[in-house]
């Protein structure tokens, strides 16, 4: 090397090392930040809608918010614990044991830390939770198909038509965010993560059979995979004990998985004295299993052109399906989605409940979100969102203002 190459050569400093768990987490962040500020503008917008339909009506904006149907039955079970029942008119009973106990326990442990009443703490509960879910579906449509459709997913799950729950000490949003991270985590092969998040949500919905179901068939047919393609001399290592080496922490994941939705099922039944008891309880509550019957039976029982309408809705969810499997999703994403689907059209449950219960099921949204990315310019893309979380908004307003639950 000549003098001149000595002097003229910047030196080099020295090497970056290796990223901590803190550091990695602002990389994410910074990265995530579009998207959330997006979803967070979605639903200040809706609270400002809402509180100025509360305000023009003579009502106050935090009480439908905190303080009606599901959020009081988990602020009782927060300040009292399990035990309270009602039984109505038709001499049904309905127990507190249905509301699973992630969400109440919060409620406590913020309201005792914190100047907070249960109601705030809950409100507090579903505002972070709902920042973090939108971090997490972010997160995965980042990983499948780049960070813009990370950021138009995640708008359009903060403007779904009834994104207007993900306001209310409710427990959407928890699940959400448990879910999305869990299925992040599978996709980046966290298997033991993803696991421990999926106990978490356990005990946080029943639906949390969803993410069970998705991690158990991911692992199932990824052993299947490997052993066969060993089996056949693909390099993949014969027997099966080589495969179950290999995926350890896989097999581990998987089986912590069902751990928080088994405790509380098994809580309910030695706590009621019968093996089916939380089956028992929820049948009680009419979300019982039976098969689509009672979405039948509601929709024959409107009038045609209500009825007309609803069956088009329902095609356009299965048209949104038949989309995530063209897309060819990963099979956990796909998994997910269309069990939440189905778990929720076949309950005989409340059917304005419906729409609610499916909203955990953010892959859906993936192949529009892909498809307004096609849209010729960034401004009409904004503008769509702008328009939906308008419409969004205004039905939020008008549900919360109304006299059933959502």
């Amino acid at each position: 090397m000549s003098d001149h190459q000595l002097r003229t050569r910047t030196p080099a400093g020295p090497a970056p090392g290796p990223r901590t768990p803190g550091s990695r987490a602002a990389v994410a962040l910074r990265a995530a930040a579009p998207a959330l500020a997006v979803y967070a503008a979605a639903r200040a917008l809706g609270l400002l809608v809402f509180w100025a339909a509360a305000s023009a009506a003579g009502k106050a904006p935090l009480g439908p918010l905190s303080g009606r149907w599901d959020s009081v039955w988990y602020q009782r079970i927060a300040e009292n614990g399990y035990g309270y029942t009602v039984t109505l008119p038709d001499g049904s009973v309905h127990a507190d044991l249905a509301f699973f106990p992630l969400l109440p326990a919060l409620e406590r442990g913020l309201s005792e830390v914190t100047p907070l009443t249960l109601g705030g703490a809950g409100l507090l509960v579903a505002w972070t939770a709902g920042l973090v879910a939108a971090w997490g579906v972010f997160a995965v449509g980042a990983h499948l198909y780049g960070r813009r459709t990370g950021v138009v997913l995640a708008a359009l799950w903060g403007v779904y038509p009834t994104a207007f729950v993900q306001s209310m000490a409710y427990t959407e949003t928890l699940f959400t965010a448990l879910a999305a991270w869990a299925l992040y985590a599978v996709l980046k092969g966290r298997w033991i993560v993803a696991g421990a998040l999926t106990v978490l949500a356990g005990l946080t919905r029943p639906t949390a059979a969803a993410l069970i179901a998705a991690l158990a068939i991911t692992s199932a047919a990824t052993l299947v995979r490997e052993y066969r393609a060993g089996d056949s001399g693909g390099g993949g290592g014969g027997g099966i004990g080589p495969v179950l080496r290999r995926h350890a922490r896989m097999i581990v994941g998987v089986a912590l998985a069902p751990l928080g939705w088994l405790a509380y099922v098994v809580f309910v039944a030695v706590r009621e004295g019968s093996p089916f008891a939380y089956f028992d309880v929820q049948a009680q509550w009419g979300n019982n299993i039976d098969g689509g019957r009672a979405l039948a039976a509601f929709i024959a029982g409107l009038p045609w052109p209500a009825a007309l309408g609803l069956c088009a809705a329902l095609g356009l969810l299965g048209w949104l399906v038949v989309l995530c499997v063209r897309q060819r999703q990963p099979l956990p994403v796909l998994v997910y989605a269309l069990t939440i689907v189905v778990i929720s059209l076949i309950g005989a449950g409340y059917f304005g409940s419906r729409p609610r219960l499916m909203m955990p099921a953010f892959p859906l949204l993936l192949p529009p979100a892909v498809a307004l990315l096609r849209l010729r310019t960034t401004g009409r893309t904004a503008a769509l969102l702008a328009v939906l979380a308008c419409a969004s908004a205004g039905y939020g307003a008008w549900t919360l203002l109304g006299a059933g639950p959502p």
